[in-house]
């Protein structure tokens, strides 16, 4: 019974908290417009994290704490992913699309979505791998990646990605990992599990 109520909630926060229903279908557009064509839009991103700072700040009793949670968030996914882009191993619209996602959620929540986004990255990377029949490949390049990653670490030298990306599987729509990890995370948490 427990259950059935969290749904109805999670209805009702849906069409009563406009916030999380922006947020759901904008990474929904996110995630297709991605899937298609590789790119995340940055009408979609800037404009995103926008109606978030402002509407963040529009309803808040304190406005001014709202809006640094906001900016927090925006801050926080923006820095988690920024490496990643740094690296090569990942486009700046998903840097972007965090960060917004960031501005929508605050920083107290942003970790556990960007947490949720990078097990659905996981799990998408390893089915993309073994349907593609390369698999073993691409746990040979992530080892060799990380090993990299480590060594480059403890000399103090950025590590060489152009000769990694020779040996590449294909690449992976991350702003699709991104939309589903968030929009489970804010579904999980609703309903109590997250």
């Amino acid at each position: 019974m427990q259950e059935f109520h969290a749904l109805l909630e999670l209805l009702a926060m849906l069409v009563l908290d406009p916030r999380t229903a922006v947020l759901i279908a904008l990474l929904v557009v996110a995630g297709i417009t991605d899937y298609r064509t590789y790119r995340i839009p940055n009408w979609l991103t800037f404009g995103g994290a926008a109606f978030a700072l402002i509407y963040k700040t529009v309803i808040a009793a304190s406005p001014g704490s709202a809006c640094l949670m906001a900016s927090g968030g925006l801050l926080l996914g923006f820095v988690i992913m920024l490496p990643p882009y740094v690296l090569g191993v990942m486009g700046a619209g998903d840097v972007k699309l965090m960060a917004m996602v960031g501005a929508f959620l605050g920083a107290d929540e942003t970790l556990e979505a960007v947490l949720f986004t990078f097990i659905a990255g996981g799990m998408a990377a390893l089915a993309f791998g073994l349907f593609r029949g390369k698999l073993r490949r691409m746990l040979r390049n992530t080892k060799d990646v990380v090993h990299g990653m480590v060594l480059s670490a403890m000399v103090g030298v950025r590590p060489d990605v152009e000769v990694e990306a020779v040996r590449s599987v294909g690449k992976l729509p991350y702003g699709v990992c991104i939309s589903v990890g968030t929009i489970a995370y804010v579904l999980g948490r609703q309903l109590g599990y997250a």
